[in-house]
């Protein structure tokens, strides 16, 4: 695995939390987001992702600025998930071929021991080791110290409600 180009410090500005990097975390072909003509590719990593908790596999993921949303196009094999992330307000949402609409996310996650981020309960996770690595070095001596598993709920309005960390998570799930 490797990087073709870094994480540009912007895209990680864009994020208030770790695994809406997600990244990595993470997504299709620029469809019904953003304006027209005003796309500008971030990066591309060559890296692994997996679906519906399978085991990862290699994957390419693209991001691609569309002014007040960051989309991230993981091509797995011939499957293509995007996922767009906002930051006025921060969402997250996932593209749905079938219906053609963004579908709000629900849940979120970043495990550092794994370099992993994760969406909706692991229906998508991609390996990104370079934008967690980031996190840490940007968030040094902040409530992310020592942690392993942070973890987010998003509303039905897309925004974020609860936030967890390593056993709480668990606490928050039941």
């Amino acid at each position: 695995m490797h990087q073709v180009a870094s994480c540009p410090s912007p895209l990680r500005r864009r994020f208030p939390w770790p695994p809406a990097a997600v990244l990595p975390l993470a997504v299709l072909a620029v469809l019904a987001s953003g304006a027209p003509g005003h796309s500008q590719a971030l990066y591309k990593l060559e890296t692994k992702c997996s679906l519906g908790g399978a085991a990862a596999v290699p994957c390419t993921v693209e991001a691609i600025d569309e002014g007040d949303a960051t989309l991230y196009r993981h091509t797995i094999g011939s499957v293509v998930e995007t996922v767009r992330i906002t930051d006025k307000p921060v969402t997250m949402s996932r593209w749905d071929e079938a219906s053609r609409s963004w579908k709000q996310m629900r849940q979120a996650e970043a495990r550092f021991s794994t370099n992993t981020v994760c969406f909706d309960q692991r229906r998508l996770c991609v390996v990104n080791p370079n934008y967690l690595n980031s996190v840490r070095e940007d968030r040094a001596g902040s409530n992310l110290d020592g942690r392993d598993l942070v973890m987010v709920h998003f509303g039905t309005d897309g925004r974020v409600d609860a936030s967890c960390y390593d056993d709480a998570c668990a606490l928050i799930l039941k």
